[in-house]
C-alpha cells in the first residue's frame, strides 16, 4: 500500500485527478481516541504517515490541532508518522497535498516522499485577491497599503508563496504579480463576498496556466488572510511525470539517525539534519619534507 497522506480537515483534500491518486485521510480526528485509533488503522494499512499541518504563524485552533498530533505520535510511540508544517496558505497546503497523493503511487520510499515536502512546496505560488490587508498578518504589509486598505473599492493580490509580495489592483503603472515560469494548473477558490474575477480574466492568461479549476474555499482561508472578501488560488505542477522528474531528480542520501531515504538536508520523519561528509585528517608529512 502507499503511504498515507493526511490532512487536518476534509476541506483540504482536493479531487483525485485520476483513479490512480489515493485518497487522503484526516487527522487528527474530533476525539483523542478516535485519532489514536485512526492513525494506528493508517499505519496497519499503510505502514507509514506523513500528516501535513500549518506552520509559522499558526492560530490558537491551528496550534491545538498540531498539539494533537504531536500527542497521537507520542502516545502510539511511533516513529513510521511524520508530521509536517508546511509555511502555504491553505488552497496551497491543498495542493501540496494532492501533489504528494499522486506521489506516493509511485515507487518514492516513505523517506523520500517526506523530505520531498520542502521541494515541492517551493513551487507552489500561493496568493488571494483581497478587498482589504487591515487584518492582514501572515506577510509584510506596509503602513500605506493599510492606510489605503481602508478605501472604498481597493482591491490587492498578494502572493505568500514562494515569496512574499503585494500589489494594489486597479491603479495606474500597476506592478505585476510574480508568476511561475514552467507550466502549472491553477485552482481558484471563491469566498463569501469575492472582490473580482481578477484572478481568472487577468491572472491566468499573465501567468500562462495549462488549465485552471474552480474549488470550495477551506475553511481556514478567511481567518489566514484575514477577511471573507477574497478570492485565494494556488498554481501548481499537475503532471504525475514531471512531479516525479522533479523528486527524482534529488541526490538521495541515507538518514544517520533512523536509517531512512532522503532527499535535501534533513529526515522528514525523525527531523535529523543530514550529517556532513566526514574529511579523512591531513597526513602529517615526513620531517624534512618540503
Amino acid at each position: 500500500m502507499p503511504t498515507a497522506i493526511a490532512v487536518t480537515s476534509s476541506d483540504l483534500v482536493l479531487p483525485p485527478h485520476d483513479r490512480q491518486t489515493p485518497p487522503a485521510a484526516v487527522q487528527p480526528q474530533e476525539t483523542l481516541e478516535s485519532s489514536l485509533l485512526g492513525m494506528h488503522a493508517l499505519i496497519e494499512q499503510h505502514g507509514y504517515v506523513i500528516a501535513l499541518h500549518q506552520a509559522s504563524g499558526a492560530t490558537p485552533e491551528e496550534l491545538a490541532v498540531t498539539r494533537r498530533l504531536q500527542t497521537v505520535r507520542s502516545v502510539l510511540e511511533s516513529d513510521r508518522i511524520a508530521l509536517l508544517g508546511v509555511d502555504l496558505p491553505p488552497l496551497g497546503l491543498a495542493l501540496l497535498a494532492q501533489q504528494l497523493r499522486q506521489l506516493s503511487a509511485c515507487d518514492f520510499s516513505p523517506g523520500v516522499l517526506a523530505s520531498s515536502v520542502r521541494l515541492l512546496a517551493h513551487y507552489i505560488y500561493a496568493g488571494a485577491v483581497l478587498g482589504t490587508v487591515a487584518k492582514l498578518d501572515r506577510i509584510p504589509v506596509t503602513l500605506k497599503a493599510h492606510a489605503k486598505s481602508w478605501m472604498p473599492g481597493a482591491q490587492f493580490a498578494v502572493l505568500a508563496a514562494p515569496r512574499p509580495q503585494l500589489v494594489r489592483l486597479n491603479v495606474a503603472g500597476q506592478e505585476p504579480l510574480s508568476g511561475p515560469e514552467f507550466g502549472t494548473r491553477l485552482l481558484v477558490a471563491q469566498g463569501p463576498q469575492p472582490p473580482s474575477d481578477w484572478v481568472t480574466a487577468t491572472l491566468a492568461p499573465a501567468w500562462k496556466v495549462q488549465g485552471a479549476a474552480t474549488v470550495p474555499l477551506p475553511e481556514g482561508s478567511v481567518r489566514w488572510w484575514g477577511t471573507g472578501k477574497l478570492v485565494e488560488f494556488a498554481a501548481g505542477l499537475c503532471d504525475v511525470s514531471v512531479l516525479y522528474q522533479l523528486v527524482s531528480s534529488v541526490r538521495r542520501e541515507t538518514c544517520h539517525w533512523c536509517g531512512l531515504e532522503l532527499i535535501g538536508d534533513r529526515c522528514g520523519f525523525c527531523a535529523a539534519p543530514l550529517r556532513e561528509p566526514e574529511t579523512a585528517p591531513a597526513r602529517a608529512l615526513p620531517r624534512g619534507a618540503p
